[in-house]
């Protein structure tokens, strides 16, 4: 499965504890365990994770869009996430199409 066509990149943001290292070996899981061209990221810089709008940490980024925050996800889990982030590319939702 290659997300987005061309890969695509991730980031964990968090403040470097132990959950956040967490998440991130999670996500980096779920990445191996679907195959994805991806490159995972972990942000502990507090002025980028700041520029996200993310209060509660850990948090996901994919392509600059949080998908999950306040949380430390499963490999399972932030494997069902990247999915749904894929679907949600591929087929848009029809109201989200503008017909001419």
């Amino acid at each position: 499965m290659e997300l987005f066509g061309t890969g695509c990149n991730i980031k964990v943001l968090g403040a470097g504890c132990k959950s956040c290292h967490e998440q991130y070996e999670n996500v980096k899981k779920a990445v191996a365990n679907l195959n994805l061209y991806a490159e995972v990221e972990f942000i502990t810089d507090m002025e980028k994770v700041m520029s996200y709008g993310v209060m509660s940490m850990p948090a996901i980024v994919v392509n600059e869009q949080v998908v999950s925050m306040g949380k430390v996800l499963k490999a399972a889990q932030a494997e069902k996430l990247l999915e749904k982030q894929a679907d949600s590319l591929i087929n848009p939702l029809k109201s989200d199409i503008i017909e001419l």
